[in-house]
């Protein structure tokens, strides 16, 4: 079994995890990782998904992350998330309506600039409902 390293999961509004884990699975934005005691330390930009963490005891635990930056170190892994949300408690309604909203961002876009940021917002939006299995 995998060695346990330190990981802390960090929003804006509050400290969210701070426990030694076995694994964490990130969704980057130049793809998904999986960080695992002793990592290289490495830096990454955070994609609105899903945070997958593997406790010590054989637990799983997910967050749903809105972007943020990962910080692999000797100490561990650190999260700093723009918004992080534990799964079991997101409200599938209001994450409906917020697909919704970005659905009329992308009708309302006044110029490309505006459709292209819309429109990724969007499909990542559509990922994560898809990953939800909602």
């Amino acid at each position: 079994m995998a060695e346990p390293f330190p990981f802390e999961l960090v929003s804006p509004e509050r400290l969210l995890l701070s426990e030694s884990v076995v694994s964490v699975v990130v969704p980057g934005t130049d793809g998904e990782f999986t960080v695992l005691k002793d990592h290289a330390p490495f830096m990454a930009t955070i994609k609105p998904g899903c945070v997958v963490v593997t406790q010590v005891g054989g637990g799983v635990q997910k967050f749903f992350v809105r972007g943020g930056f990962a910080d692999v170190n000797g100490a561990g892994l650190t999260i700093l998330a723009e918004q992080a949300i534990p799964l079991e408690s997101l409200d599938p309604e209001a994450f409906a309506l917020e697909i919704r909203n970005a659905e009329e961002d992308v009708a309302d876009a006044r110029d490309d600039a505006q459709r292209t940021v819309a429109q990724t917002k969007l499909q990542q939006l559509q990922d994560i409902r898809e990953a939800l299995g909602h």
